[in-house]
């Protein structure tokens, strides 16, 4: 890990020299984002959420089976070959045999929409119980399709992730009181990987002699091109007039990716190969301050509110909106976007929809960086069967989840809510191994809608990966973590769980050649 003092080292102390200053030009990124989770304008939330589960499996089981069929063909077992059977109600007691469906976690302290709508808190916030997971044997795992639902034990259950909503296949055989003994299980393992430069062939013509292998470590120990590009992640910046501990370190992230605290040659050889910022979510904090506190980094004693709460019995009180944390987000990027384009992911905590997948944060809450978005497209919202031509603007803000390519890599992106709940239904700490899972599952957010509120989709569940990426990010992570996964048929998965940054103060850096990640530590000293 590299802190920034080191970065610094004595060069800031250094007397100018008598020529002018080099000027120095940032490198620019190939980048075009996908659309994948955007939604129409008028989105009716009428419909059952029961479609979501059936397109799910719909779409997954054709691959769950195939891998099935390859690994348990021709298996005998005491005697008996396995043989399958086409739906959960068809398993017979006594009968070896093997069976695709979805997961469901049945556990008493996950949340229950139909208790809540009996007790009358359906109106309420969504719940947040740290596990859901008991440990006390009263949790229990289902598999279910059209046709009904069947217990599942065993011991080989305990070798994997399981969370509701995943599509597995299972061998075994039904025991006596009725539920599934399981001997071996699987997954639909990665889908089909694309080539790199598969979306912007006109810009860059596909080259698959030039793969290059990724290494499966955080830090190679190799030096990079000079010419290499990076891209920063970083997520849970968090701003906030009540929180002002960490206000200096956020100071000294701007002025790291302006270069501005930076010796000349640390500006040329790796400053300027920084080429996007992709902030993965929770830039504002909803922390409630009794009384705004002016922080060393941003002045907050400008913007801060100037009626207090009062008590209100009917309507909206405006005098209780705090309008301080998304104007010093826009502080920020205003002062950044000149020089870097940014990406900006919504999170649990910014203002966005609520549900999965959450919309692009709205432009008017950045009345400073709104200019370097695009220009609102005249007519209307998404048509489905029309491309998405436009060019994106040097601030794209976009949904959570995000697909795209940068550089002729795919990259997928989350800020963070669909793995805090998956953390939830399972008793371990191993958030890389659960982004592995997710990729193995081919479902981004497998526990939406169950307990991850989402939009209740009628025709299509994005949710599915349909391609598999070649970089798998998730913010607001409480630590930094990175590796990379295969699958079958070489596919290659770079995995990063992005550290919140008003817990860690960590960037990662990600080389585009390579897809090496390394991560700068901010430190006020």
């Amino acid at each position: 890990m590299v802190t920034l003092d080191e970065v610094l080292g004595s060069g800031l102390l250094q007397k100018p020299s008598g020529d002018a200053p080099e000027a120095l030009q940032r490198q620019i990124t190939n980048y075009k984002p996908l659309h994948t989770f955007k939604l129409e304008k008028t989105r009716p939330y009428q419909q059952q959420y029961a479609d979501i589960y059936f397109l799910r499996l719909t779409k997954i089981r054709p691959a769950v089976e195939a891998a099935a069929s390859v690994a348990w063909e021709g298996t005998v077992l005491g005697g008996e070959k396995v043989k399958r059977v086409e739906r959960v109600l068809d398993v017979r007691q006594g009968e070896l045999c093997w069976v695709a469906g979805t997961v469901y976690m049945d556990m008493p302290l996950k949340p229950s929409i139909l208790e809540d709508v009996s007790k009358d808190r359906w109106i309420s916030a969504p719940t947040s119980v740290g596990h859901y997971y008991s440990g006390n044997g009263e949790d229990s795992v289902m598999l279910e399709d059209d046709s009904g639902r069947i217990r599942l034990v065993g011991n080989a259950l305990q070798n994997h992730f399981m969370v509701t909503g995943c599509i597995v296949a299972v061998m075994g055989t039904e025991n006596a009181n009725g539920e599934f003994e399981v001997i071996d299980l699987l997954f639909a393992e990665l889908p089909p990987q694309p080539e790199r430069w598969s979306l912007s062939k006109g810009k860059k013509e596909a080259d698959s002699s030039e793969d290059v292998e990724m290494m499966d470590a955080s830090f190679s120990g190799q030096s990079h091109k000079p010419s290499s590009k990076k891209i920063a992640l970083v997520s849970g910046l968090e701003f906030s007039n009540a929180d002002t501990s960490y206000a200096m370190e956020l100071n000294l992230l701007l002025e790291y990716l302006l270069g501005e605290a930076l010796d000349p040659s640390v500006q040329r050889d790796e400053l300027s190969h920084i080429t996007r910022l992709i902030i993965a979510g929770n830039s504002i904090s909803t922390t409630a301050a009794e009384q705004a506190k002016p922080a060393a980094a941003f002045d907050t004693t400008t913007v801060t509110n100037k009626f207090q709460s009062q008590n209100k019995k009917y309507g909206y009180d405006s005098s209780s909106y705090n309008p301080v944390p998304s104007q010093l987000l826009d502080s920020f990027l205003s002062e950044l976007l000149p020089t870097m384009p940014v990406t900006l992911l919504p999170g649990a905590l910014d203002p966005a929809n609520a549900s999965y997948p959450q919309q692009p944060i709205h432009p008017a809450v950045f009345p400073q960086s709104r200019t370097y978005m695009p220009p609102p497209k005249a007519g209307a919202g998404k048509d489905k069967d029309a491309p998405e031509e436009e060019e994106p603007g040097w601030f794209d803000s976009v949904t959570n989840p995000w697909e795209g390519e940068i550089e002729g890599w795919r990259v997928l992106g989350t800020g963070g809510q669909n793995l805090d709940d998956v953390f939830k239904y399972v008793e371990s700490e191993d958030r890389l191994g659960m982004m592995e899972a997710m990729c193995r599952w081919r479902c981004v957010a497998p526990t939406a809608p169950d307990t991850l509120w989402s939009y209740p989709f009628q025709e299509d569940e994005p949710f599915v990966i349909k391609e598999c990426p070649h970089l798998f990010f998730v913010g607001c992570q409480p630590e930094f973590g990175t590796k990379v996964i295969h699958g079958p048929d070489r596919q290659a998965v770079r995995l990063i769980a992005v550290p919140s940054f008003s817990e860690t103060r960590e960037v990662v850096l990600v080389d585009t050649e390579t897809l090496d990640v390394e991560r700068v530590k901010i430190v006020a000293e």
